[in-house]
């Protein structure tokens, strides 16, 4: 923690992720340190604890990353409003970049974690980069809450340190694929893909659903994340003439893939998962190719919820549209804010223990409960379709 007489302190020794040397705790030391602290500083001198935060805050899929820690400043500034979370201690966050890259979300988090100020963090969005985290965190024993991130296998690698607030792709595939077979009456369909965690396991998913209601799969290409061109790929799509193509990815390349489908001739329907859900898909298409994409998204729309009215209403006088997950960003880091209260002091361990003992606590978007596997419980997902440059909501599917 630090203290606003500029004396700065940590919470215990921390292990260094690279070698795994032990958990994080309150020490004796650190104790009698803060004590001798608020001596010379004075008993009523406010201190920082800081929450972390990890996601893509620059390139194609910042305007994901910055609602989301729109969202999360929020929810820390609300808990700071009500005074202290314990003794004098206000909340900070810190947030960090990982460019939706892996490796740069590896980056971050061992910075995350050998910030001893720090004591849990909400992150990351994609699946791959949360992944590709979550051992640094289990090793730093700093909880990780994702307010996005999907991926059912992430939660199966058995860190008692990862939970998530939202559905994942094991109930969001066969909800689009029900919803593509069973509504939309298309049986002939192609798949695409961007190859990274969540993209490709979203994908398979909807496969493994469609094909077991009767549909058919002609055709399951992969991309990567960054190509530009994809007439070829598009040029053979084309032959095949699908009923609807199902894409697994973030919105960037999906605007590209509509376009150039437009330019090759290609007339069909679009659907995808969470990571289209975004306005700025519509903005890269234009209105006109935007109109009749169908979206699923992790849950139903928050202007709907009558417990997300008054974050809804602040965020969008203070920042504008609200982003497809700034309300996941918020109520991940409200679950480490009042795991946090609870806790009361700065011990990693017990924020953890506070946040594994959740029941029942209500988010904006719902009530939040977790299972052994901090996977969340209850979510359901939500359908959705572009009409007039927006995402009209159209039915809620639950497990």
């Amino acid at each position: 923690m630090k203290s606003c007489c500029g004396a700065s302190s940590a919470p215990g020794p921390i292990s260094n992720p690279q070698r795994g040397t032990g958990p994080v705790k309150t020490s004796f030391h650190f104790a009698a340190f803060l004590a001798a602290a608020f001596v010379l500083c004075g008993a009523a001198k406010e201190e920082t604890l800081s929450v972390g935060l990890a996601a893509p805050l620059t390139g194609d899929q910042a305007y994901i990353g910055v609602g989301m820690r729109q969202g999360a400043l929020m929810a820390i500034e609300d808990s700071n409003a009500k005074g202290p979370i314990f003794g004098a201690v206000k909340l900070m966050l810190v947030s960090l970049d990982d460019q939706h890259n892996p490796t740069q979300a590896v980056l971050a988090a061992n910075k995350l974690v050998a910030d001893p100020s720090i004591v849990g963090v909400v992150g990351h969005f994609n699946s791959s980069c949360t992944k590709a985290a979550s051992a640094i965190y289990h090793e730093g024993r700093m909880v990780q809450v994702t307010p996005a991130s999907t991926n059912p296998d992430i939660s199966k690698q058995g860190f008692d340190t990862f939970f998530r607030i939202c559905a994942t792709d094991d109930v969001q595939g066969p909800a689009a694929a029900d919803f593509a077979f069973g509504k939309l009456k298309v049986a002939k369909i192609v798949i695409i893909d961007d190859q990274t965690t969540y993209g490709k396991g979203l994908a398979d998913q909807f496969e493994k659903k469609f094909k077991a209601l009767g549909g058919v799969v002609v055709r399951h290409d992969g991309i990567t994340q960054g190509e530009k061109d994809f007439t070829p790929l598009l040029t053979r799509v084309k032959s095949v003439k699908p009923e609807l193509i199902f894409y697994g990815g973030v919105y960037p390349e999906l605007a590209l893939l509509i376009k150039q489908a437009d330019k090759v001739g290609l007339k069909t329907q679009w659907m995808g998962g969470d990571g289209i859900f975004d306005p700025t898909l519509m903005k890269l298409t234009g209105p006109k190719l935007a109109e009749g994409i169908y979206s699923t998204m992790l849950g139903v729309d928050p202007h709907a919820l009558p417990s997300a009215q008054d974050f809804v209403s602040r965020y969008e006088a203070r920042y504008g549209e609200i982003g497809s997950f700034s309300a996941y960003g918020y109520d991940a880091a409200a679950v480490i804010i009042e795991a946090i209260r609870r806790a009361g002091k700065a011990d990693r361990e017990a924020v953890l223990k506070e946040v594994r003992a959740t029941k029942d606590f209500q988010g904006v978007l719902g009530t939040v409960n977790f299972d052994e596997r901090g996977d969340a419980l209850g979510k359901s997902v939500g359908v959705f379709r572009v009409e007039n440059g927006k995402f009209k909501f159209l039915e809620e599917v639950k497990p």
